[in-house]
């Protein structure tokens, strides 16, 4: 009887010391967890960004608002210039075309003053006149001084020049057309007569 318990015995004991390492070579359940937890803290630390990272997408996002920021200023400040220019000269072809009227008015009125002849009417004319010279200045426009004054090619057209020893040299001596200016804007220049120094012949 003791002889057949001996086997069981060492098959048991060898059935228990196989157990025993398996149990040392597998893992637990607690120190897979473990394991687990570790790896993931590992993750979240590298994913998340550190704050020389943060400050420097902060300043990048900063300097792009400030920017945008100054374009707008620029350009609200462009659009009022524009704004501007469009109210001051939006009436400039009108005065263009109001300058021919004031032009007929005035050889009306000069050839009234030479041949001396009803001047009732001349008398109208020149009122009408006035009234749109004073529109005129109403709207800012005003006629440009020419006469003996130094021609300048900026206001001034030179239809001839004409050799004088009366007037110094480039001076205009005669206005055929009056010029006209909007503001601080050329309507169109004064059609004018230019004096030239006389050329002296050798005898």
């Amino acid at each position: 009887m003791a002889d057949k318990d001996e086997p069981l015995k060492e098959e048991t004991g060898k059935k228990s010391g196989d157990e025993t390492t398996k149990s040392a070579q597998s893992p637990s359940v607690e120190d897979s967890t473990q394991e687990q937890e570790s790896c993931s803290k590992d993750k979240s630390s590298e994913e998340k960004p550190d704050i020389a990272t943060l400050q420097a997408e902060l300043k990048t996002e900063k300097d792009k608002a400030l920017r945008l920021s100054a374009e707008f200023e620029n350009y609200k400040k462009r659009s009022s210039r524009e704004i501007s220019d469009f109210r001051k000269y939006a009436n400039e072809s009108v005065f263009k075309k109001l300058l021919t009227v004031v032009d007929n008015l005035e050889r009306a009125i000069d050839s009234g003053e030479t041949q001396n002849n009803q001047a009732s009417i001349l008398e109208g004319i020149q009122l009408t006149h006035k009234e749109l010279i004073k529109l005129f200045e109403a709207f800012n426009i005003k006629a440009i001084e020419a006469l003996n004054l130094p021609f300048d090619p900026a206001f001034h057209q030179a239809v001839t020049q004409q050799e004088t020893d009366e007037h110094p040299d480039n001076t205009v001596i005669s206005e055929l057309q009056k010029g006209y200016v909007l503001h601080d804007r050329l309507l169109r220049p004064s059609m004018v007569v230019v004096s030239k120094a006389v050329v002296k012949q050798d005898n």
